[in-house]
């Protein structure tokens, strides 16, 4: 098993497996591998042998929806190999599968041994990263019974209940013990000269509070099948543009990644959505902003999200104050999570309300959508929502008492609480940590977008004038003083935000493109910001930092200090296009698709920020998701900023 980690996406569900296709549950290497569901490893080991060996790659697992690999017994250059494997895997609702086909390379009858090994540690993700924590988990059991076609794994702690479910057919000859808490399938195969065998196995996960899911696949083909016809059916209709073949293969690539990464959530009612999960592997769950981002950059061309979207995070809203889940009436939810930890409490990420954006982000994109299609009854459904949202905001938020959305360190959770969420994002030029009561810079523009926008719903489908008023003259205050307290005259530039004590945080920062995508800048100063960032230090040729090169605080291997995020660069695009700055908005976007076309037309989360005038490839960030929402939908967000220029 080598570090490299091959990710196979399905819904709620994802399997990383290695270059043979096997899983060996060693933590501590990066990246978890395994098969999890709901937050909770359902295969932490599935190992292939054959004769008591590990076969080697001929051909290694490759990226694709279906994992597929050749493997042959170890040998050298005088005895070529007695048999080789065609080994396929791929993963459905739930579900992981996989065939196996044994050929014979002798003229001979043949007999092999093959075997194997599975188990199910039922770890939770936040025990498998890298921040040397560790969850104590009193009465909690764990049991494994042998089938007649194979073997069931069990846990259970308390109340919560897990089950993985290992079959086969044909069924093993027998399921023995390794002394590990693993068991070991065997199959003796009796191949006739140059003959074959085969062997299905499936995977059934049942997390607990989960429903029964659909009928496992019966083969890797037939799940391929399956995800084939949803990602056609999320492509179906979308204009790709004719004249720039590059971009219409990442806005492809980017909706097949959105069509594999929806999961399930419940709405108001109680009834079913589907949204978008924020990626994988960390984060194959609802987070807020990520889903609210999705939707709005996908909102042209499948508005179905944001349908979806809106009334699931309308169905999490708080309407209580929570200590540790950082929750205030109105404000929308940043994570969600169905795991053991969070369930327990060892976690506050069940449902966990640190971001002062999400709240915004929900009214944006509810006028945006509304705007978009015309869909007055959602309009009128999440009219309470929007209203608590917007109560929110100028209550506990802070746009009455300070005159700004704000946010404290959290803790038990985040320290930042914006989109760039880590300890350091928010910053001096020099690398000092802002402190106190912190007012990010693009939140604002966020909560004057969400004030303009739910004035345009409340004064059109609500039919109340006096509230619409009410918000407009809000917006227009805030514009007024964002621009009196952040604006930066020395380097015509604004501050990436304020802090406790009102001081401008002034380290150059891509945050000021959100400004623009807003509308929250006077014109002058609007174009002075769009041009400051395509200069050499912010632009490093395959977009923009998200912190300027040359200040102290910069590192191109730092996830928010340096590097480039493609969903931030979409949001710059559109700002750039807004403040008919388009020839700018088109050099951003050609060097985001640059960047996809060098990695397969996908975009992953984010890429270091290292300039391509001495790189001639994007360099990774190494510990990107792979797939992340708002990564695959940012191609449809240059495809509306610059159309197919």
């Amino acid at each position: 098993m080598t570090d490299r980690h091959h990710l196979l996406v399905h819904g709620g569900t994802f399997a990383a497996v290695g270059d043979s296709g096997d899983i060996s549950g060693v933590r501590g290497s990066g990246s978890p591998d395994g098969l999890f569901v709901r937050d909770a490893r359902h295969l932490s080991r599935w190992q292939l042998t054959v004769d008591g060996a590990v076969p080697e790659s001929l051909t290694p697992v490759a990226d694709g929806d279906t994992a597929r690999c050749v493997l042959v017994p170890r040998g050298g250059r005088q005895e070529p190999p007695a048999y080789t494997i065609f080994r396929e895997q791929a993963v459905g609702d739930s579900a992981f599968v996989e065939s196996l086909r044994v050929t014979s390379n002798r003229p001979v009858p043949t007999t092999i041994r093959l075997a194997v090994t599975a188990d199910a540690d039922f770890t939770d993700q936040f025990e498998l990263r890298s921040d040397h924590r560790t969850y104590t988990k009193i009465g909690a059991t764990r049991s494994r019974q042998v089938l007649d076609d194979g073997v069931e794994f069990s846990y259970q702690r308390g109340e919560w209940r897990s089950c993985t479910t290992v079959t086969a057919e044909p069924a093993p000859d027998g399921v023995e013990e390794t002394g590990t808490g693993a068991r070991r399938l065997v199959w003796t195969l009796e191949l006739e000269p140059h003959g074959t065998a085969e062997l299905a196995l499936r995977v059934a996960a049942r997390p607990h509070g989960a429903v029964p899911g659909p009928r496992i696949p019966d083969s890797p083909a037939a799940a391929n099948a399956q995800l084939l016809a949803l990602e056609g059916e999320f492509a179906e209709g979308v204009p790709f543009p004719t004249g720039w073949p590059e971009l219409a293969a990442a806005c492809a690539r980017g909706l097949a990644d959105l069509a594999s990464l929806q999961v399930t959530a419940a709405g108001p009612d109680g009834e079913e959505l589907r949204v978008p999960a924020a990626g994988a592997p960390w984060f194959l769950t609802l987070l807020g902003r990520d889903a609210l981002l999705t939707s709005l950059f996908a909102l042209p061309y499948r508005p179905q999200l944001a349908a979806a979207t809106l009334p699931a995070l309308a169905a999490t809203q708080a309407t209580e104050t929570g200590a540790d889940s950082v929750s205030q009436p109105g404000k929308i939810v940043h994570e969600v999570r169905h795991g053991e930890l969070a369930h327990f409490g060892q976690v506050p990420y069940g449902r966990y309300y640190g971001s002062v954006d999400a709240t915004p982000l929900f009214l944006v994109l509810l006028g945006a959508y509304v705007e978009q299609t015309g869909d007055l009854a959602l309009a009128r459904r999440l009219e309470p929502h929007a209203r608590a949202a917007i109560g929110w905001m100028l209550d506990h938020g802070g746009l009455t008492s300070r005159g700004y959305l704000v946010y404290r360190a959290d803790q038990g959770g985040l320290a930042n609480q914006n989109w760039k969420d880590s300890p350091g994002a928010i910053c001096s030029a020099d690398g000092t940590r802002a402190t106190g009561a912190v007012m990010a810079a693009g939140a604002q523009g966020y909560a004057y977008d969400a004030l303009r926008r739910t004035a345009w719903v409340a004064r059109t489908v609500w039919e109340d004038e006096v509230y619409a008023a009410l918000l407009e003259q809000a917006a227009g205050d805030l514009r007024d003083r964002f621009q009196r307290d952040f604006w930066m005259p020395d380097r015509s530039f604004p501050a990436l935000a304020l802090d406790g004590e009102g001081n401008q945080v002034d380290a150059l920062a891509s945050d000021a493109g959100h400004l623009l995508w807003s509308g929250l800048l006077d014109k002058e100063y609007g174009e002075l910001v769009g041009r400051r960032l395509l200069e050499p230090d912010f632009f490093s040729g395959w977009g923009v930092r998200t912190l300027a090169a040359g200040q102290a605080a910069y590192h191109p291997l730092s996830y928010h200090r340096g590097s480039v995020w493609p969903h931030d660069n979409a949001l710059i695009a559109l700002g750039l296009a807004r403040y008919g700055l388009h020839d700018e908005a088109r050099t951003v976007a050609h060097a985001l698709v640059d960047a996809a076309t060098a990695a397969g037309h996908r975009l992953p989360e984010v890429i270091a920020g290292y300039g391509r005038d001495t790189h001639a490839e994007p360099v990774p960030y190494p510990h990107a998701c792979v797939r992340e929402s708002r990564s695959a939908a940012a191609p449809l967000a240059l495809l509306t900023a610059v159309g197919g220029a």
